[in-house]
């Protein structure tokens, strides 16, 4: 997501939305010439005997990709309302035809010599209804699965991606007057319902494992929760459309988190019970972020204080709950209830890191754009923060994304959570230029790879994304296909950043050619103009950021 979604005013949208994770550390710029870098064979992402493999990936959402996708929340939010929807943003419509093509979509995974692909399965593809179980899509995905095993490509299967059947939280009906149905069971946020669509998803997660289990033992639970959390429940910018977070804090919002908590729980155990030994985690949108005042990173407590609580409330007390089954209700960094159900629900961790977001503490004064009971001013890129380089500016997102950045981000958490394996399950940059997204890839892996010389256990790298997509409240403008897609034909066609990520996969080596045309700490490539004549300034951000 990376990446990914605008959710409140665009302020807010731009540094919460976008698919990463804290230290301002610097990075060293100076270099030798570069080495050729190795990496090991596939293993378990969280077996012991599979500490120090590595894995090459990509990622897609089946929300984002798939046509004929009519039963979900998404589709009936973006469905112009002439034609029976809610009208909101670009229409989600047949995505790029990724249901119709998925299987002859596999090729485009064999060539580029990936070890792995993370996919969802879309849930309200699965069961419209409540409780009708569409036997013709589990068929389709079975079949998904089985082309993939015979490329020898190891399916790892979302669970949870954003999206639910219309009937979990009819975005139509956000009131839920007449209490739960089975038309409308009221969302995570409802004191009958919410227990209702944790049995539900937990039931759905084991229905999964009992048709594919056979051939499937690595799953994701939830995609970026937190995330999840803002659009649909904190500023209501995507479906179901609450916006709780000002409003009913402690009364909507924090019960939603907590069901939702409670749903990757009942997920994690249903999977369990139909394979013990199956591998279960979690992916988390992180971020990198920076004290900042006036356009300056600040040295100022309050400052520091306001970035450490921002990324408390962020990524870090969801976490933390299901590694020490603790929850703080009120976000104030400290934890309040126990919950020894939830300890140790996570056998690896999924990190997203798109870009930096700078922090403020806003004083007795907040204004429109301050974040409601956590009390912060968040932005999303320069002026409101120094500029690590202009090139580093993503225009069609509005934010600054670090090409390094995942080494800092990994060592940090390796540290906070010493033996819990991580996979970089999403990390990706929206241009029109195969060569700036080849340079975002090779600088990816040479910060995940100084991380792992470092001991920190990372064990996969998985590009966003296959193919270009829907990306949520930003349409299709945004591309981060490594193939892109001409939605009037829906032809894929590889990117330049497509076979340089297959020779690297394929060799299982960044080569030092490789290495010295596209790595390293200096400037990306210019993003093209949309005239494809001169380029666009990497400059000039879309929030300034709080100025005393």
């Amino acid at each position: 997501m990376k990446r990914l979604i605008r959710i409140a005013a665009v302020a807010l949208t731009l540094g919460l939305m976008a698919p990463a994770a804290m230290a301002d550390e610097a990075t060293d710029s100076s270099h030798a010439a570069p080495p050729a870098e190795s990496f090991p064979q596939i293993g378990s992402p969280s077996a012991p005997d599979g500490k120090g493999s590595f894995r090459f990936g990509v990622s897609s959402s089946a929300t984002q990709i798939e046509d004929q996708d009519t039963n979900t929340d998404w589709y009936k939010w973006t469905q112009p309302v002439a034609d029976g929807g809610m009208g909101k943003g670009q229409f989600v419509g047949d995505g790029v035809d990724g249901y119709t093509m998925a299987v002859k979509d596999v090729d485009l995974l064999a060539k580029l010599h990936v070890d792995s692909y993370r996919f969802g399965i879309e849930w309200a593809r699965v069961e419209p209804r409540r409780g009708q179980i569409d036997e013709a899509a589990l068929d389709h995905y079975s079949k998904v699965i089985d082309a993939l095993v015979a490329h020898h490509i190891r399916p790892v299967v979302v669970i949870h991606h954003f999206a639910n059947p219309v009937w979990v939280d009819n975005p139509s009906d956000i009131s839920c007057a007449h209490g739960p149905s089975d038309t409308n069971l009221c969302g995570l946020d409802n004191p009958e319902g919410g227990p209702l669509v944790v049995k539900a998803m937990a039931d759905y997660a084991k229905l999964l494992v009992q048709r594919f289990g056979d051939r499937v033992h690595e799953w994701v639970t939830l995609n970026e929760p937190m995330v999840y959390m803002m659009f649909s429940h904190a500023f209501g910018a995507g479906p179901p459309g609450k916006a709780d977070l000002a409003t009913n804090f402690s009364t909507k919002f924090v019960p939603a988190v907590r069901n939702y908590i409670n749903a990757h729980v009942a997920m994690y155990r249903a999977i369990k019970s139909v394979d013990p030994k199956a591998s279960v985690g979690l992916t988390a949108s992180v971020k990198q972020y920076v004290a900042v005042r006036d356009g300056k990173i600040s040295t100022e407590p309050r400052d520091i204080a306001a970035r450490d609580r921002f990324r408390w409330f962020f990524e870090l007390n969801f976490l933390n709950s299901l590694r020490t089954g603790n929850f703080d209700s009120d976000f104030d960094g400290k934890p309040d209830e126990q919950h020894p159900e939830w300890r140790n629900s996570l056998d690896w961790l999924g990190i997203q890191l798109y870009d930096r977001t700078g922090v403020t503490d806003p004083g007795p004064t907040p204004d429109k754009n301050t974040l409601p009971d956590i009390n912060v001013d968040v932005c999303g890129a320069p002026p409101c923060y120094p500029e690590l380089d202009p090139s580093y500016f993503v225009p069609d997102m509005g934010y600054e994304s670090d090409p390094q950045g995942l080494y800092p981000v990994l060592k940090d958490f390796g540290n906070r959570f010493p033996g819990l394996p991580l996979m970089v399950t999403e990390s990706g940059i929206a241009t029109a230029s195969g060569k700036r997204r080849a340079e975002f890839v090779v600088r990816a892996l040479e910060a995940i790879e100084r991380a792992r010389a470092d001991g920190v256990d990372v064990r996969g790298y998985y590009h966003w994304s296959l193919m270009d997509n829907f990306e949520w409240l930003n349409g299709y403008k945004p591309r981060f296909g490594l193939y892109s897609v001409d939605r009037s034909t829906m032809k894929r066609t590889p990117t330049e950043a497509a076979y340089v990520y297959a020779q690297i996969a394929k060799t299982r080596t960044l080569g030092s050619r490789v290495r010295a045309e596209y790595g390293g700490y200096g400037p990306l490539s210019p993003e093209p103009s949309p005239s494809g004549g001169a380029t666009v300034p990497a400059t000039g951000a879309a929030v300034t950021g709080r100025r005393d």
